[in-house]
């Protein structure tokens, strides 16, 4: 099957969409410019874990990509012995974030999170990873990450997200298409992303999100950012 462009240097073919291969070396330039607010949600995670992470915190990052999320973290608590584990099913991401971010307290992990076993916890964040995990698994992952949690500690984690209803569904994708293309996106590079993303990304809506979170445990749910269909959650325990 033929593959086609989605900008950034990032070739895909239809619901082939991958986190490997080639496209690792160009992946933070695409996803900052894809994402609405990137580094603004980073500099949010960043604020928010000031009131979880303790001098002995274990902290992790579900689906840590190259790596710069969890370095973020571990340079924000260099004066402490907190450590910082960012976790991805991606081997080759892994070796990237590994070339690129080296702190004494960062560690990153070539692991699947469905069987991994997390240490006690006081933080643990994920940015645009959930929606990738197959939905049928997706409640497994958030039970583990509520009972791998101390008493009080937070679940930090950003989705894009379903409208919910078909109107709104609409406008949201009309938003969004519309941002893309002032990132200089191609209309043709946003139909290939689409078409690439097919039965890979798999959005919940925002209720849908809570639903999954009360049904692990979490009953401290708020939405600390929003842009369109790209939403952060913070779930404490």
């Amino acid at each position: 099957m033929s593959k086609s462009s989605v900008g950034d240097n990032i070739s895909t073919q239809n619901a082939g969409w991958k986190f490997s291969g080639e496209m690792v070396k160009d992946f933070e330039e695409h996803v900052r410019k894809s994402v609405p607010l990137y580094d603004e949600g980073h500099d949010i995670i960043l604020k928010i874990s000031d009131y979880f992470v303790k001098d002995d915190s274990v902290c992790y990052e579900i689906g840590t990509s190259t790596g710069i999320l969890s370095y973020k973290l571990a340079q924000r608590f260099s004066d402490r012995d907190a450590k910082f584990i960012g976790i991805d099913i991606e081997e080759d991401m892994i070796k990237k974030a590994k070339e690129k971010y080296q702190m004494d307290n960062l560690e990153f992990v070539y692991a699947d999170v469905l069987e991994y076993d997390f240490l006690p916890s006081d933080f643990i964040t994920s940015y645009y990873v959930v929606q990738f995990i197959r939905p049928s698994h997706r409640q497994l992952l958030i039970d583990k990450i509520y009972q791998s949690l101390n008493w009080g500690g937070a679940f930090l984690y950003f989705e894009k997200v379903r409208a919910p209803d078909a109107r709104f569904q609409d406008i949201m994708t009309g938003v969004y298409n519309e941002y893309k293309l002032e990132q200089g996106y191609s209309a043709e590079e946003i139909i290939q992303k689409s078409r690439s993303l097919k039965g890979v990304l798999e959005p919940f809506s925002t209720q849908g999100n809570i639903d999954m979170l009360k049904r692990a445990g979490f009953v401290d749910t708020m939405s600390v950012a929003k842009f369109g269909p790209f939403e952060g959650i913070l779930a404490i325990k």
